[in-house]
């Protein structure tokens, strides 16, 4: 079960790292689109506390 998740890990960082070296604009792009998704969902949260509290 360990070694299964250690090659997951390591075939995901290789596949990354292939991404970033043969398309760094794409690779940008998706840490873009994740960073605008985490900020909307603490708006997001925000938002719904801001609500509880009115």
């Amino acid at each position: 079960m360990a070694n299964a998740k250690k090659i997951i890990v390591w075939g995901l960082v290789v596949f990354v790292l292939y991404t970033i070296v043969n398309s760094p604009e794409r690779a940008a792009d998706l840490v873009k689109v994740g960073f605008v998704g985490i900020s909307d969902a603490a708006g997001g949260v925000g938002d719904f506390m801001t609500e509880l509290v009115s």
